[in-house]
């Protein structure tokens, strides 16, 4: 059977543990026996991260840029133990945290449902799209821990040399402080993101953030939002019979419990990175779900939203062949598989992504699965297999 070609290439990202191990599997059995893969390849593993100062990781983004489109397993962000390991040379930054910055990204994640998966929110009859800052916040944080009582203070100093001054608190101990900030322009980026991706699903878009409370920080948000549908989106919305509100985090939470699901969900970064896990493990599990970061001038990178699955790979380098799911690695390749195919007008690749997608599904609701989704299913899996032969399984459906 002669291959699909593909017009140019995507950034291909490697990454870590687990994941790594069934990306070269994924592409050796799902995707290079039926595509001329054109790729430009990038080793973001954490030693070669380490090695190169993450200069590779600046390079990957960079790629994306140009190519408009990315897939990236899934990667280690390093903490005290890590370095130790691996045998770094210092503390690495999150890679997806470098790219998210230079692409000035927002994170949609959509969990993906199975028939015989139900979430544990009995209400949920649609997926909850979650629409992620993907910048600023407590992942580009300054910390502090004092040992002495003090006074502690928030300085701006503008380029015109006048200084703004307030104290945070006087500390009467020993304690801890943390800096957060944002920018405008990521602000406007984030809502522009939001409102188009909903305009093209035809989803409703809420925003939620805390402004009762953060009146300027979190009500930047609010405001922001605002001004951009009015001016923008307004029209567009009402000609699409959709909506969107803004409503405090709290209430956005317990509607959205109560909701039918089918709508786009905009959080803060960190309010993202928590209520995207929700999500997920209650439609049934972190390896169920799609990640897209997807930038205001047309780039996408697409990727697993869970970990490296550390547990597993120790298990793996002992000779054991696991059982972990690999679906949201499989939908991660689909995913810039199509969008090249659209920006390239090539049906076939479009319609081959299709196929994986609708084979991988099949797979589960026949009843073969990963242990991960046979503790959840109903009616009961037929049969567990390990990752190779789940694999396997959706090969033997495409072919």
């Amino acid at each position: 059977m002669a291959k699909i070609i593909m017009k140019n290439a995507i950034a291909e990202l490697d990454g870590d543990e687990m994941t790594r191990v069934l990306w070269k599997v994924i592409k050796e059995k799902l995707l290079e026996p039926f595509v001329e893969l054109k790729t430009e390849y990038f080793d973001l593993g954490l030693k070669n991260r380490d090695d190169t100062d993450d200069k590779v990781t600046y390079d990957s983004a960079a790629s994306i840029k140009r190519l408009k489109v990315g897939v990236k397993c899934a990667t280690i962000t390093s903490n005290a133990e890590r370095v130790k390991e691996y045998n770094l040379k210092q503390l690495t930054r999150s890679p997806n945290g470098i790219i998210r910055e230079e692409l000035d990204g927002t994170v949609f994640r959509t969990p993906i449902f199975v028939k015989n998966i139900h979430c544990s929110v009995s209400t949920w009859e649609k997926p909850i799209v979650l629409g992620r800052h993907a910048y600023g916040d407590v992942y580009k944080n300054c910390e502090l821990k004092v040992d002495q009582p003090g006074k502690a203070e928030l300085v701006f100093t503008g380029e015109d040399g006048k200084e703004i001054r307030k104290t945070i608190q006087v500390m009467k101990g020993p304690g801890i402080l943390q800096g957060i900030h944002n920018m405008d322009c990521s602000i406007e980026s984030f809502a522009r993101c939001c409102f188009s991706f909903a305009l093209d699903k035809k989803i409703d878009c809420w925003l939620g953030t805390k402004d009762t409370i953060s009146k300027i920080y979190d009500g930047n948000f609010k405001n922001i939002f605002q001004k951009i549908f009015d001016e923008e989106f307004k029209e567009k919305f009402e000609k699409a019979k959709i909506e969107y509100f803004y409503t405090l985090i709290d209430d956005a939470v317990a509607r959205i419990m109560k909701s039918k699901g089918g709508m786009l969900w905009a959080c803060k970064n960190y309010d993202g990175d928590v209520m995207s896990d929700m999500i997920a493990s209650a439609c049934g599990s972190l390896a169920m779900m799609t990640s897209i970061l997807v930038s205001p001038n047309g780039e996408f990178e697409y990727e697993a939203s869970h970990g490296t699955v550390q547990k597993h790979y120790y298990r793996y380098l002992k000779g054991e062949k696991t059982s972990t799911n690999p679906v949201a690695l499989i939908f991660a390749w689909t995913g810039a598989l199509a969008k090249r195919a659209e920006l390239d007008n090539t049906p076939e690749l479009k319609e081959f992504a299709k196929k994986l997608e609708k084979a991988t599904i099949d797979v589960i609701e026949s009843g073969v699965m990963t242990g991960d989704l046979a503790q959840l299913a109903e009616p009961k899996a037929k049969r567990i297999v390990n990752s190779w032969e789940f694999i396997d399984e959706i090969a033997a459906k495409l072919k």
